[in-house]
């Protein structure tokens, strides 16, 4: 790996929109998504969501990486973008619509930004087309999918069951970083939608559910080339794990043909970032998986990624500079979370891919 003279601050997940001209007009004319011309919303058939901060357009993302000595971001997709509850032709464009979007940020600002790719699941010969497409013609790298997904019959299912091994396959054969975020838990756990419980309490059963399964299923061992990282620390898998453990020791006629909980903490191809909120969520992440499979990630410019916050005495990076000031990492730690593990991560053991990494960044 060549080595730099300062160690980088990469930021392992971050959002971006496109500007309003940027969107094409079917998707507004279809309600699928867009951004009001204002910038002041962005919005869906029935939803709408405020922008709460400049930084997710792409001139003010530089200038707000700038200003908090941020040298490279991975960018995901929208949440939105899922495809979730759309007709197959109109998510077919919508997702090819956002990697093309982020094909060209990652295109025109390389040493700035390594950019995610998304796909369905519940269109499995259309997902590994694109997955195919993605990799080899517009030079992407990581696969972004969702928790949970509405299959073809509109039945719920986790992103780990085993009828998506194809793409695992093909993840595994293009030796790809994987990103696993929550979303559109609203849609099939039938509480009312208030006080944002969907993002505060059940986004992180959703990381949780899908953490179970795939360590259930021993994908980490059956796929080594494919590396997941878990969106928000995976925090409530972290919590959850004694629990996994006893029930599956304690019932394991219902865990017939899986594999142990304990065989899957701190692998080597698991990853969780660092968005959990405060120093204690943090050390019990870093007591189960270890400080090298945690990487730092802000899921900014969102409210509930690390920004800065005035009522918060927030900024970005802040939860681990506490972490260190605490004696919960020490320097050396930081410095991987915040360079060595995002880069692992995303190139696993190809050297090449790293040293080609490291050369687009710091040109």
């Amino acid at each position: 790996m060549e080595t730099t003279k300062r160690k980088l601050r990469i930021n392992g997940h971050s959002h971006l929109l496109p500007y309003p001209e940027d969107i094409p007009a079917f998707m507004r004319e279809k309600e699928i998504f867009w951004v009001d011309e204002d910038r002041k919303y962005m919005l869906q058939k029935n939803w709408k969501r405020p922008v709460t901060d400049s930084s997710f357009f792409l001139n003010e993302k530089l200038e707000w990486m700038e200003r908090f000595a941020i040298d490279h971001a991975v960018i995901l997709n929208l949440s939105q973008l899922y495809g979730n509850g759309l007709r197959v032709e109109e998510m077919r464009q919508a997702l090819r619509f956002q990697n093309d979007f982020n094909a060209r940020i990652q295109q025109d600002n390389p040493s700035k930004f390594t950019c995610g790719f998304v796909v369905h699941p519940g269109f499995r010969d259309g997902a590994l087309w694109e997955i195919r497409r993605c990799v080899e013609e517009l030079g992407m790298d990581l696969l972004c999918l969702p928790t949970h997904y509405m299959d073809t019959i509109g039945t719920w299912r986790c992103i780990f069951d085993k009828e998506n091994e194809p793409i695992f396959e093909l993840a595994n054969e293009y030796n790809l970083a994987v990103e696993i975020h929550p979303y559109d838990g609203e849609k099939f756990i039938k509480l009312e939608n208030t006080a944002w419980r969907f993002h505060l309490i059940w986004m992180l059963a959703q990381c949780a559910d899908a953490y179970h399964f795939l360590t259930l299923n021993g994908y980490a061992d059956k796929y080594p080339n494919m590396r997941v990282c878990f969106a928000h620390g995976g925090q409530l898998a972290q919590m959850n794990l004694g629990r996994r453990i006893q029930g599956f020791d304690g019932r394991p006629d219902l865990f017939e043909g899986m594999q142990h909980p304990r065989k899957s903490v701190a692998h080597p191809n698991i990853f969780f970032d660092s968005l959990v909120h405060d120093t204690g969520s943090l050390k019990l992440l870093i007591h189960n998986q270890t400080s090298k499979q945690v990487l730092v990630g802000l899921d900014d410019p969102y409210p509930l990624g690390e920004m800065e916050s005035e009522p918060q005495s927030s900024y970005p990076g802040k939860l681990l500079d506490l972490a260190m000031e605490r004696n919960i990492i020490t320097k050396e730690e930081y410095d991987a979370m915040w360079e060595d593990n995002v880069i692992q991560w995303l190139y696993g053991n190809d050297q090449k891919s790293k040293d080609a990494f490291y050369k687009r960044v710091l040109s």
